[in-house]
């Protein structure tokens, strides 16, 4: 019998507890709040994995996790999801963990553990896992070894490869950079990857800042962009929308107008809702982004990260309201 047909989309990252407090206002040093508490499924890699799941994708979620409690609760979700999910085992470490707080106005505080999540390695990861797959997505949350092997195993196997580069750290390789077919930072790292990289219009000497970029006219993004190296780069801004790049030319697609009671997650929704939009529009990079918006748009209407993914009804049911 035939081996079955490999996921079309492969997430690669972590698995993180949240555990979440909602309060008025962040608290200052010193200052104590009252809040409210809860707890659930989350890391970048699994939101990601359950965003594009959830929005219609076959899709596996591969990531490390401890021996412990958080780890049944991992499990227990996606299989209840019925997203398809190989877990490593790392009893030596602990289930990453995720401390957020989370204000009146839908911002968050975010300090992560990563746990088990730094011991995933390339053993974990054997080729055939990518064989058959058409995109295959990772991130910065696990060891960069596992990283950069996921990139090359997957182009090796003929999926497109994307780099979600969040968080954005210290040790990050460029190098990483000649693997990658689609790049989606949000703000904060597309600022830190054009200053790593030595790109800021104005030298070394005036490092770039957000707030050059929210400045920035499209013609001069886009060079910025073309300069990164990735043949797709997709700079995701908020409640701006997002960039695309290409080398056929830039486009900003706007966001939705929605209200937000949580942007935990945002970022991962959009990555993720991409990755099943890549697969339903046969690799259109932009109907693929506009499915994006349209998935993290519906994800800070809900509290939660993995929780708050829209359903395919859901998003269907989105997109015909918005024409």
């Amino acid at each position: 019998m035939p081996p079955p047909p490999a996921p079309a989309v492969i997430v690669v990252g972590s698995y993180v507890q949240d555990l979440t407090w909602r309060c008025a206002a962040f608290p200052q040093a010193g200052q104590t709040v009252l809040g409210r508490f809860v707890t659930g499924p989350g890391g970048k890699g699994s939101n990601q994995a359950v965003a594009a799941g959830r929005a219609g994708a076959d899709t596996l979620f591969v990531g490390a996790v401890g021996a412990d409690a958080f780890a049944e609760v991992a499990r227990r979700f996606y299989a209840d999801n019925g997203i398809a999910a190989r877990f490593i085992p790392k009893p030596k470490h602990a289930t990453g963990t995720a401390g957020i707080l989370v204000d009146d106005s839908g911002q968050n505080e975010i300090v992560v553990a990563l746990g088990a999540n730094e011991a995933l390695a390339p053993r974990d990861l054997p080729a055939a896992l990518f064989a058959g797959a058409r995109i295959v997505v990772t991130q910065l949350e696990t060891h960069l070894s596992a990283v950069a092997h996921t990139l090359r195993a997957a182009r090796r196997a003929g999926a497109a490869t994307v780099l979600n580069p969040a968080p954005m750290r210290p040790d990050f390789d460029p190098a990483l950079l000649r693997h990658v077919d689609i790049l989606i930072p949000n703000e904060t790292e597309f600022v830190a990857l054009v200053n790593q990289l030595g790109l800021a219009p104005g030298g070394a000497r005036r490092p770039y800042t957000e707030a050059a970029l929210a400045k920035e006219k499209p013609a001069a993004l886009q060079a910025l962009c073309r300069r990164l190296g990735p043949p797709v780069v997709i700079v995701t801004l908020g409640k701006r929308g997002c960039f695309v790049s290409q080398a056929s030319g830039g486009v900003a697609i706007p966001a939705h107008v929605v209200k937000a009671v949580d942007t935990t997650g945002a970022g991962d929704a959009f990555v993720g809702g991409f990755a099943s939009g890549y697969v339903r529009h046969e690799g259109d990079i932009l109907a693929a982004a506009r499915q994006g918006q349209a998935v993290a748009a519906l994800s800070v209407t809900k509290f939660g990260t993995a929780p708050a993914m829209p359903t395919a009804a859901e998003l269907a049911r989105f997109l015909r309201k918005a024409g």
